[in-house]
């Protein structure tokens, strides 16, 4: 079994988002695809390629800041190169479609991704009757979030 404290993973803002229902929905329509493997997975477009893939695909995620709070993560399956809509090169993300719920964790604005390690990573939202976190409204998560409640 692999040491969780040894995961790496990736941080990134969510831009133009504000529900985790919002990112789903729009993964779903516009970011749906078969890796070359032949995965099925969603995929986000990055201009800088991490260094450290071998790290990251041992059990990393990409964990999305949704209006100024981490909310969300998905697996990180993949990287392949890819290019943007005006024909420059960029880095795809391959992720697990599955969209995993976080503690809400407050983070300030930042440009691209960054590295995550898992100890500074939020604990996912176990989803059962006894955590009803993940049931809350995202506007009451944040708020309980920023007073450090959750």
């Amino acid at each position: 079994m692999q040491n969780a404290q040894m995961t790496l993973n990736l941080v990134k803002l969510c831009v133009g988002v504000t529900t985790v229902d919002e990112l789903a929905a729009w993964q779903t329509k516009h970011r749906r695809r078969r890796s070359k493997d032949g995965i099925d997975c969603a995929y986000h477009r990055t201009f800088q390629t991490p260094k450290r893939q071998a790290e990251l695909l041992e059990g990393g995620s990409l964990y999305w800041v949704i209006r100024g709070v981490i909310l969300v993560r998905q697996k990180l399956i993949g990287f392949e190169d890819g290019a943007k809509d005006d024909g420059s090169s960029c880095c795809n993300l391959m992720l697990d479609p599955k969209l995993v719920l976080v503690r809400p964790t407050p983070r300030r604005a930042f440009q691209g991704w960054r590295y995550l390690d898992a100890a500074d990573a939020p604990a996912d939202i176990k989803s059962g009757k006894k955590d009803q976190t993940a049931a809350m409204p995202h506007e009451m998560r944040k708020k309980l979030a920023d007073l450090g409640l959750i």
